[in-house]
């Protein structure tokens, strides 16, 4: 029987290569550096970046109010166009359902009601984010757009629910409603 003795065995190459990492390539200056990599050792040329890196961000001032009011408009644009972006995915589905009534064109006719309505309620937590005391005029009119839009959403599923025959739009939905036409003449028959 033989016995390993670790002691008198040598480590594996790799646990001496990182123990001591080999020295560094010289490098190609027309080459940069992917963004976030940090060298090994100082150099001259990487203590020019540092010092250009600092002034570059010693530089930056802290963005204006008017500034910050642009962006924030922006993004509730962005905000009160998203229901009309939805659109067309939904006109497709709801087209390829059919007009038949199951389940799934059922859920499709739910979802169409549900998701504007519940827009058109949740319009002041969708921009109160956005809105500030220099911007409130051009937030209202963001809205007004919103809730439009939301219309638009709901009108397609008024579509839907029309080409699925639920809506009562013809003449024959309302009989119980009519009256009984008197008659102007009897006739009997004879024998």
């Amino acid at each position: 029987m033989s016995q390993l003795n670790t002691s008198t065995t040598a480590a594996p190459k790799w646990v001496s290569a990182l123990q001591s990492p080999p020295p560094a390539r010289a490098k190609n200056n027309a080459i940069a550096d992917p963004p976030g990599f940090q060298p090994q050792g100082p150099t001259s040329s990487s203590k020019k970046r540092d010092a250009a890196k600092d002034s570059k961000t010693q530089q930056r001032t802290p963005p204006t109010p008017e500034e910050v009011d642009t962006l924030k408009l922006k993004k509730a644009w962005e905000v009160a166009l998203g229901p009309i972006k939805n659109l067309p995915m939904t006109a497709i589905m709801m087209y390829m359902s059919g007009n038949s009534l199951q389940i799934f064109s059922i859920m499709m006719v739910l979802m169409a009601f549900k998701n504007p309505v519940m827009g058109v309620l949740g319009t002041n937590q969708a921009f109160e984010r956005f809105e500030t005391g220099s911007n409130r005029d051009k937030i209202l009119q963001v809205k007004l757009v919103y809730i439009v839009m939301q219309l638009v959403a709901l009108a397609l599923g008024i579509w839907k629910v029309n080409a699925m025959g639920l809506l009562p739009t013809t003449r024959s939905d309302w009989l119980a409603w009519e009256p009984q036409r008197e008659p102007l003449e009897f006739a009997v028959p004879a024998l």
